[in-house]
Order: structure tokens, then sequence, then C-alpha cells
């Protein structure tokens, strides 16, 4: 994982040491998971998948954010705020770039996943009053792009049907410009989460990788 950003005040790899070993028990499960399929070769069904799932998973982000934003906990943490709010107008448009490609590439969109549908499920409920869980699972998606850069590309070699007009959505998540698995945990550090709130990042680190993680397997193995 990139080294932190962070203000002078605060010591990411310090402060958020529990959550930053959480992101990376997840990039190193995703590791497995990506070198196992690369084996074989990346194929027009499991990619269509994987647009699908991020289809399904994007559509309506930015609501969890705004919520986040909203919570009393963050009433004396305006920058983590104002952070949140920017970063669900980033994050809202991306599942119409999912869907493009997926019309680039001559697939249907498919239905979610029961992972995607558990993840909805399960943060809707929870973000209203314990808001740093989904804080949690959002450091572990943001990181997995940049913590399994190798892994990804080997998968992607060779995979004739990987143009620039079906790979937008990939561009857009390996964070190259934009990167947002550094800013994300360089926001919550500067909002130097309590004793709770860190139990509740790590919390939500861990289900954020289990689920995704079982969309990833549904989109590379098929499997539900």
């Amino acid at each position: 994982m990139a080294t932190m950003p962070c203000s002078p005040a605060h010591d990411c790899d310090r402060d958020l040491a529990p959550l930053a070993r959480a992101v990376d028990d997840a990039c190193a499960r995703l590791r497995v998971l990506l070198r196992a399929a690369a084996a074989a070769g990346l194929q027009r069904d499991q990619y269509a998948r994987y647009l699908s799932f991020q289809h399904h998973l994007t559509h309506g982000v930015q609501r969890h954010f705004f919520a986040i934003a909203a919570h009393p906990s963050l009433v004396d943490r305006r920058p983590l705020r104002e952070f949140l709010f920017r970063f669900g107008l980033e994050e809202e448009p991306h599942y119409r770039v999912a869907a493009a490609d997926l019309r680039a590439l001559g697939e249907e969109l498919l239905p979610p996943p029961i992972e995607v549908e558990l993840w909805w499920s399960y943060f809707d409920r929870i973000v209203p009053t314990r808001p740093f869980v989904r804080l949690g699972a959002t450091a572990v998606l943001e990181n997995l792009g940049p913590g399994t850069a190798n892994e990804s590309q080997q998968l992607l070699q060779g995979a004739a049907f990987l143009t620039p007009a079906t790979t937008r959505f990939l561009v857009i998540h390996r964070h190259e410009v934009l990167p947002h698995g550094d800013e994300v945990m360089a926001a919550i550090a500067a909002a130097a989460p309590d004793a709770a709130e860190m139990a509740d990042l790590v919390h939500g680190a861990a289900v954020g990788a289990k689920l995704y993680l079982g969309m990833m397997r549904w989109a590379l193995l098929g499997e539900q």
C-alpha cells in the first residue's frame, strides 16, 4: 500500500495502524484470487460479471457518504464532512461508467450477486448509528486497486475485449490519477477517531473485505 499523506498533527501509520492492517489483509486475500484467475486468463463473461456487480455496488453510493457527513459525531470535524461531500459527488456517476463499459463490451447488465444485496442491506441499516463502520469499508475498497495493481495487470494482459471503450471504470478505479485510497486514510486520520470509532473502522473493514471478496469470487469463479 502506498504511503498515506497526513496532516502534521497526525501520523497515519501510527494513528490508523489497526485499520491499515485490515486493509493490508484484504489486499493479500484479493491478490491470491487474482493470481489464480490470471493463470487461466480473463474471460469476457468474467469481466461482464465484474462490471455488473460494480454497477450495482456504486449506484447510489453517495447516499452513504452524505449520511455520514450529516452524522452528529462529525459536528466538530468539518474537514471530514467536506471531504465526504466531495467524495460522494466524485463517486456518484461511476455506476454509469460501468454500464457504458458493459454496452461497449456488447453485454447485458446482470442481476447483482447476493453480496451486493447484503452490502446495501447492512450498511443502509448501520450508517445512521455507526458511521465509522462504513468508513472502514470505504478504506478497504479504495485501497484494493493500488494494493493489488501488479496482480490486476497480470490478469488483464492479453484480453482482446479490453479496449479504451470497455475499460473506463477500470482506469478510474486504479486510482493513478485520483489516489482515493490515500485520501480516505488521511481524512480519517485527521478526524482523530476515538477507541470506539477505531473499533468500528476495523469492523467495517472486515465486513467490507468479506463482502467484496465474495463479489470478486462471483465475477471470476461464478460462485454465488
